[in-house]
């Protein structure tokens, strides 16, 4: 048996946006279910509103996301999370990078790092933080 992490976002109603947006830089099948979809509507203008979405690549992303209901609290905060995308190939990186920085804020340019070949981080256009990055061993001497 064997045990996968998917890092699951919260939105409060950008969350089919987001998932198509991360569709269209990671590729991928999308799974979007909103909650008229899963007969769980309880306010009139949330039923088109997302109670489960992923995108499922085959390089292996994956991540879900949902839209929190308003009777529910709800504060992103400035920094709850980063999500991590690595990669052994600085090209992978850097179209990732290419796609992804469309309409984001850019927080560090990609480039050299004192740990990495290449390194980024950037917020998307959903608040959502993201840092990609080549993945090498470390070397602490």
């Amino acid at each position: 048996m064997s045990v996968m992490t998917t890092p699951h976002l919260n939105f409060r109603g950008d969350a089919a946006k987001a998932l198509e947006f991360y569709q269209s830089v990671f590729g991928g099948d999308l799974v979007l279910v909103t909650n008229e979809d899963a007969h769980s509507v309880e306010s009139p203008e949330e039923a088109k509103q997302i109670k489960f979405g992923q995108v499922t690549g085959a390089n292996g992303f994956r991540i879900m996301a949902y839209d929190v209901p308003s009777g529910t609290s709800y504060d992103p905060g400035e920094k709850p999370v980063f999500i991590s995308v690595r990669s052994d190939s600085a090209d992978e990186i850097t179209e990732l990078w290419n796609r992804l920085s469309a309409g984001s804020t850019i927080v560090e340019d990609l480039g050299p790092s004192g740990f990495a070949p290449l390194y980024g981080m950037l917020k998307d256009p959903f608040g959502v933080l993201w840092v990609l990055d080549v993945a090498v061993p470390w070397d602490a001497s």
